[in-house]
């Protein structure tokens, strides 16, 4: 999927049983990747984007995928769209998808604590263990690669960024074509990723509107880093109180 991904299952289970578990998680990833990878020519979403494959032939989650795609563009009043760069990429919305029903499987064949992190995206269930009943999840500062802008307590949701920090600005607003380049950093906690990951990527989008309209998202918290520096978090982001955060 071009990121690292990394599983924490924290149950109390023999070791092939784990080891099962993750296995059948990274090989869930694999196939979404077949399917839906945009630098693949000969994946499900590159031929459909292309016109050499149609949509009642590809496989069924393709048709899921471009379905709740659709419902998001008009959530988002437009700014989360799969075809703003020219071409189909469902890219902002498939990778919370996956890791989302990477989890959903999990808890449905017997673990109730784990994480699974896709590049920073990552949804958490239960508890790690340790002492702890919720797990504890730093939201990476923007321009300094080793600290953290916030800490977050968490369990039973999910966390996406969107962000410019990385691969410069590349959301692009729709409605202008160009990068988006007013907000450095957007974070969304949820209680589903693939929602989370495309809320995030639609706020980006819209730039400083975006900080007004993520406050009428009900069930969801989130921060934001402007690009001239300001940090702001909704009321309820359930940020860790004995945490050093900068």
């Amino acid at each position: 999927m071009g990121m690292a991904v990394s599983l924490d299952l924290s149950d109390d289970l023999p070791l092939p049983e784990l080891e099962r578990l993750a296995h059948g998680v990274f090989d869930w990833l694999r196939v979404v990747d077949t399917i839906f990878s945009t630098y693949q020519p000969e994946s499900e979403i590159s031929r459909l984007g292309r016109g050499d494959l149609r949509r009642a032939d590809c496989s069924p989650v393709v048709g899921e995928v471009l379905d709740r795609c659709a419902e998001l563009w008009r959530e988002t009043n437009g700014y989360f769209d799969v075809n703003a760069g020219g071409t189909l990429d469902p890219s902002g919305y498939v990778k919370g998808w996956a890791v989302q029903r990477a989890c959903d499987r999990l808890l449905a064949e017997g673990s109730a604590n784990h994480c699974l992190n896709a590049g920073g995206d990552l949804f958490v269930r239960g508890a790690p263990g340790g002492g702890r009943d919720r797990w504890r999840i730093g939201i990476r500062h923007p321009w300094e690669a080793l600290s953290v802008a916030w800490v977050l307590e968490i369990t039973d949701q999910a966390v996406a960024t969107s962000g410019t920090y990385e691969r410069d600005p590349h959301v692009l607003n729709p409605f202008t074509g160009k990068p988006a380049t007013a907000l450095r950093s957007v974070t969304v906690v949820g209680p589903d990723l693939g929602t989370a990951d495309a809320y995030a990527t639609a706020a980006l989008a819209m730039g400083l509107p975006g900080i007004d309209w993520l406050a009428t998202i009900e069930g969801h918290e989130s921060a934001v880093v402007t690009e001239d520096g300001r940090a702001l978090r909704s009321d309820g982001l359930p940020v860790a109180t004995d945490a050093r955060q900068t």
